[in-house]
């Protein structure tokens, strides 16, 4: 029985790998998940496991990252840590609306939002915006290539579209790219900084969820938390190099088509076979 859990966490930890870091909502495929592989765990460790798993993914962006946002790196020039340090400043200015309004809303987000038809919904319209919004940028030039181009202003207008993500089945990473792209930056920098806005903001989710459910943790809710983190952070790893590599010579439409139909088959799974 133990084994098996295991096993759970491990497809739940590849899951989140994969879609944590492309724009097609983790949320969406956990819910679809979870009606296949249930944890046999109880609900508040569940609760608490969907959310800290991310954790894993996380160590994936500060490994593969590591020397762009150290600013402490004896190998950068004096500019360099500048550079560095205003990275840091445009990330915590573009968490602040979702890490305000998410602190102040967690809960009743879950209670009202946290459901199928929310989720598919959500996977649809932004699949469609995806389409949309590339076809409408097909010949425009992004005025923003790298960071030190990425205004305070900007940073906060992405960090506003990054709210949108707080309701279930947006994806964090949709959002704030899409937002990145609509004002003007480059699909490589909007991708680069929704990883780096993902730090603190799930660091902080990991906290309050770790918190509300208490450190009480037994032996097997533990191996099941480490497998499923330790999975999502190699997963997540070959995400991230996936998707760096793939925008360089493409556009997200495909990601937008995979949200619509993922989002089709919530809606017929949960009203028809269900």
């Amino acid at each position: 029985m133990e084994f098996i859990e295991i096993i759970k966490a491990i497809i739940l930890g590849i899951i989140e790998g994969i879609t944590e870091w492309l724009p097609i909502s983790s949320t969406g495929h956990m819910i679809l998940a979870d009606e296949f592989i249930k944890l046999n765990m109880n609900d508040s460790f569940k609760e608490m496991f969907l959310v800290v798993i991310q954790l894993g993914a996380i160590m994936a962006v500060v490994l593969l990252y590591f020397n762009k946002l150290n600013p402490f790196s004896t190998k950068k020039t004096v500019q360099e840590k500048k550079d560095t340090v205003s990275i840091w400043f445009k990330v915590l200015i573009g968490v602040i609306p979702a890490g305000v309004l998410g602190v102040i809303f967690d809960d009743w987000l879950d209670e009202h939002f946290y459901n199928y038809v929310t989720v598919s919904i959500t996977l649809i319209i932004y699949g469609i915006l995806f389409i949309v919004i590339e076809n409408r940028n097909k010949n425009k030039k992004p005025t923003v290539t790298n960071f030190s181009e990425l205004s305070y202003k900007t940073s906060f207008g992405i960090g506003i579209f990054q709210v949108l993500s707080l309701i279930p089945g947006t994806s964090r990473s949709g959002a704030t790219i899409l937002g990145g792209i609509l004002l003007g930056s480059s699909r490589h920098i909007a991708a680069e900084y929704s990883f780096f806005m993902s730090i603190p903001i799930m660091f902080g989710a990991s906290a309050l969820k770790i918190i509300k459910f208490g450190f009480n943790f037994t032996g097997m809710e533990i191996a099941v938390l480490l497998s499923g983190m330790i999975v999502a952070f190699v997963v997540s790893v070959i995400a991230i190099k996936f998707l760096m590599r793939y925008i360089r010579n493409n556009d997200f439409k495909a990601f937008g088509w995979y949200r619509i139909v993922l989002g089709i088959l919530i809606l017929l799974y949960f009203l028809v076979v269900k």
